[in-house]
């Protein structure tokens, strides 16, 4: 047994499997790979590892199983697949993960091919364990993969309280170790018992209220939007490949953005922080309904339209269409009076967080501060906001199309 020092669940003890695949390549790359990407940059002290986030979910899953009196080999599998469910993740986290994506077909949690082969599976393998079964426990699969993957999931719990630490904000403050003594299974569904709607509610409130100030603060999608120009550059100009890539760690892509000339000028903005700016910063109700589903060439198309209406250089314009707000913790089951309800059934809160989100999302137009004012007013042209039912701050640089600066 190997006991760990955590700065979030104190000591954690790593035993059988897991402790045997703690110190393979896999397991060891996500010491290199940010948890929060581009949110250092807004919060110097997120500096924090996918491999701290991955020790805290295995701890966090071992307690569960303990709770829930799972034993044996099918304990094993899941604590197995807690450690592992990271090891997807490409450099910088999520930052990168829809470029891998277009080009693999793959997102983090497709883990199938990773596990099959090498060092993890000839760990899992020593141990008695079906690669393949586990790659399903971190994709979701059966009634334990919700444990690791799901509405009520242990990586969750971590990551809220582990990014809310790290960062010094109050909201992802969340009880956990009350949220794993209510979980049960009822009919093959992870639940919790009677009596914890607000319990429930508080993982609903603690991502609602982490969104706009950590993982969506407008500094990080700047330079997250920076680093994923980068990169699709650097896959288009060089012979590295997106599967290539996926394995690499955070300083990895850095060095190899610094090395092609054609994305080395954004490598350099990222180490220095300096950081293109907000030319328009526009709320859902001043954007046309058919820019929310332009795909990626459809973007690209009309970041030229805004830099040629601008007369300024093509890589000189960001557009950034976040998805629309998505709330899977309102699909979180809690028992009320003996029957399995989702939470979105039975908390009036969740109706007031969706709202909440919509009024949060913004579409953003990204510049160099010294031309961020002319990208601005192209944009608004090129792309039809419609700025009559919000008001308009012209900050120089940029242009926020929204009402919250004003109140």
């Amino acid at each position: 047994m190997t006991t760990i020092k955590d700065s979030v669940h104190d000591h954690i003890e790593v035993q059988g499997v897991a402790a045997a695949l703690l110190d393979t390549p896999p397991v060891q790359r996500l010491r290199h790979v940010s948890q929060l990407g581009t949110v250092t940059l807004v919060y110097p002290s997120a500096n924090h590892t996918r491999f701290e986030h991955s020790l805290g979910v295995y701890h966090l899953a071992d307690r569960a199983l303990s709770h829930l009196g799972i034993e044996g080999q099918q304990a094993e599998r899941v604590r197995a697949a807690a450690l592992l469910h990271d090891v997807g993740h490409s450099p910088y986290s999520h930052n990168v993960e829809e470029v891998v994506y277009r080009r693999t077909g793959k997102y983090h949690d497709d883990v199938e091919g990773l596990l099959g082969e090498g060092p993890v599976a000839r760990v899992l393998s020593e141990h008695g364990l079906n690669p393949d079964r586990v790659a399903g426990l971190v994709a979701g699969e059966g009634e334990l993969g919700q444990l690791v993957s799901g509405e009520l999931d242990v990586d969750r719990m971590d990551y809220l309280v582990r990014d809310a630490h790290h960062t010094g904000v109050p909201y992802g403050t969340i009880d956990h170790e009350r949220l794993i003594r209510e979980l049960s299974f009822v009919d093959g569904e992870l639940v919790l018992d009677e009596g914890n709607v607000q319990t429930a509610e508080s993982l609903l409130l603690a991502r609602a209220l982490m969104n706009p100030t950590v993982y969506q603060h407008h500094v990080a999608r700047i330079a997250k939007s920076m680093l994923r120009r980068g990169t699709e550059r650097l896959l288009a100009t060089t012979d590295a490949t997106a599967e290539e890539l996926r394995r690499w760690d955070d300083s990895d892509l850095l060095v190899a953005l610094r090395r092609c000339e054609e994305t080395s000028g954004y490598a350099r903005r990222l180490t220095q922080r300096d950081l293109y700016k907000r030319a328009v910063w526009a709320e859902r109700r001043a954007v046309p309904d058919d820019l929310l589903e332009a795909d990626r060439e459809t973007i690209g198309g009309l970041e030229r339209d805004i830099a040629g209406a601008a007369n300024v250089d093509g890589d000189a314009v960001v557009l950034d269409v976040p998805d629309e707000p998505s709330m899977t913790e309102s699909s979180s089951r809690v028992l009320v009076n003996g029957e399995v309800r989702r939470l979105g059934e039975q908390s009036t809160l969740v109706n007031a967080i969706r709202a909440a989100q919509r009024d949060q999302w913004r579409l953003g137009v990204y510049a160099p501060a010294d031309e961020s004012e002319r990208v601005g007013e192209a944009a608004i042209r090129e792309l039809g906001l419609d700025l009559d039912g919000a008001r308009v701050r012209d900050v120089r640089p940029g242009i926020h199309a929204t009402l919250d600066e004003f109140n």
